[in-house]
């Protein structure tokens, strides 16, 4: 079994990454799916988090309304550590029980372990190889604001709120650049997939 770290920016592309690695036959686990369950109404990490920023940011159904919190933790570094304390350890747990059940049902799989955060928060250091997905700049910027609606200053706020790009590329193993066509970023993941097969083979 091989467990890839998966990581870029906010909007680089990388659950489109992830979609193309699964498509190809490797398991995903997706770190931002497991986020958004640890944190569902009456769950640990929950209450946590309403005990610290108040009910001001659940939404009708009791559920923590995403976007509120993000302006907040956005804004202010500490409070973003102080969310990222209360969701990363629950998050890694999962990340950790998610992994043996697929060693359990498949010893030989290649994992994308996709990891918003995976070198901030330490979480490479579970990976045996790490591919970063890459855009350039003015491309990043304009996804965010098509994506989300954001304005260019909301958006150069939330890339700069991140480690930059060219940081985490020093960790990788493989570099994905999602600047191009959907073809181009295809024909990458497909190369990559094959030489980490291979190398799994020849072990």
């Amino acid at each position: 079994m091989l467990i890839v770290g998966l990581t870029g920016g906010y909007a680089s592309g990388k659950s489109t990454v992830a979609r193309m690695f699964m498509e190809l036959g490797a398991a995903l686990i997706d770190a931002d799916q497991l986020a958004r369950e640890v944190v569902e109404p009456e769950k640990a990490a929950w209450f946590e988090i309403v005990a610290h920023f108040g009910k001001g940011i659940l939404l009708e159904n009791r559920g923590i309304d995403r976007k509120a919190l993000g302006e907040i933790v956005f804004k202010d570094k500490e409070e973003r550590e102080r969310l990222n304390a209360i969701v990363h350890p629950k998050v890694l747990e999962e990340e950790l029980r998610a992994i043996e059940k697929i060693r359990g049902r498949e010893p030989d799989a290649i994992v994308i372990l996709s990891v918003p955060l995976l070198i901030e928060s330490g979480h490479y250091r579970h990976c045996g190889k790490i591919i970063v997905v890459t855009v350039d700049e003015e491309t990043h910027i304009k996804r965010l604001i098509n994506r989300d609606g954001f304005t260019r200053e909301e958006a150069i706020r939330r890339i700069s709120a991140q480690m930059p790009l060219s940081e985490k590329v020093k960790y990788a193993d493989f570099v994905i650049d999602n600047s191009g066509s959907i073809k181009d970023t295809e024909s990458h993941v497909r190369n990559i997939f094959n030489i980490i097969k291979q190398k799994m083979w020849h072990h």
